[in-house]
């Protein structure tokens, strides 16, 4: 993977950290059962995916290549 760039662009980082803070949120409010606030953690999860996704489409996403990723050498 380290060849290919997965994951190093604007729409992976920005829907990866919105997901990641609705985690935290979610984790937090379960500690004080407050299933409220869980949802609404979890809410904030789907849109760091939909964010991220609407963000791919605006081309800021990874860039598909017209070349094969290169094979990897037999020990």
């Amino acid at each position: 993977m380290a060849g290919s760039s997965h994951g190093h662009t604007p729409a992976a980082w920005t829907g990866v950290i919105i997901a990641f803070i609705g985690f935290c949120v979610a984790g937090t409010f379960m500690v004080m059962a407050q299933p409220a606030g869980f949802w609404a953690g979890m809410g904030v999860v789907l849109v760091g995916g939909v964010v991220g996704g609407v963000m791919r489409l605006m081309g800021m996403g990874q860039q598909h290549s017209s070349h094969p990723v290169p094979a990897r050498a037999e020990s």
